[in-house]
């Protein structure tokens, strides 16, 4: 049997591609050969060390992004919508909150990583909600099936040092490959590191991997 794979996934729920980098990746769970390794990671701090500036910042960009996201949403098949206020909930309010309580989960509970990361984006990028308020980030927990008391703790270790040490070596980690915006996935094969940047890189993913690329949802290419 080959040796499985190792895909490291570098996500923050402020940033709606990573979302779909997410979705895509987590398909090919099962039918490419690989690990996957799901790091949550502040964009912001990546983007301030690199001197990168969000798209939406360029006017330009701004706004042919409303319309991308609109039709990536039909693509990938992930309920993208922007949210009314983009910038004051993106911009301002930013995930620092949710990146946080994310961490604290990988740390103590990260069988419920993935699921809470995912009510994270639908809250904030599918229904217009806030992910910065305690009381959501307990609603997005519950609706990923993680039970009241886990959230709870989660919740109260948010703060503590512990949790901002890990988001920080995460990001920090990130940056060590060379990542300058989300989603990143770094890809050990080999015994070689690549980093592939953004959500329409998985053609080329799979060509270094040597595995087939069946589009965005896999499961229909097949019938």
């Amino acid at each position: 049997m080959s040796k499985r794979k190792v895909l490291e996934l570098f996500y923050d729920v402020v940033s709606p591609y990573s979302w779909l980098g997410f979705e895509v990746l987590l398909r090919y769970k099962n039918i490419w050969n690989v690990d996957i390794h799901l790091h949550p990671a502040l964009l912001g701090g990546v983007m301030h060390a690199t001197g990168n500036s969000p798209p939406a910042m360029v006017p330009k960009k701004g706004a042919y992004m409303a319309k991308d996201v609109e039709r990536l949403s039909e693509f990938y098949q992930v309920p993208l919508r922007q949210p009314s206020n983009f910038f004051q909930v993106v911009i301002k309010k930013g995930s620092l909150s949710a990146m946080r309580f994310l961490t604290a989960i990988q740390m103590s509970h990260p069988e419920f990583l993935e699921g809470v990361s995912r009510e994270l984006w639908q809250r904030i990028w599918s229904e217009d909600k806030d992910i910065t308020e305690p009381e959501s980030l307990l609603q997005a927990a519950k609706k990923a099936g993680m039970p009241e008391d886990l959230a709870q703790k989660s919740l109260s270790l948010m703060t503590s040092p512990e949790v901002k040490t890990r988001l920080k070596e995460n990001t920090e980690k990130a940056l060590e490959y060379g990542v300058f915006g989300m989603p990143s996935i770094v890809a050990h094969i080999n015994e070689k590191t690549e980093l592939f940047f953004g959500s329409d890189r998985f053609e080329l993913l799979a060509h270094h991997l040597g595995e087939k690329w069946l589009g965005p949802v896999p499961h229909k290419s097949r019938l």
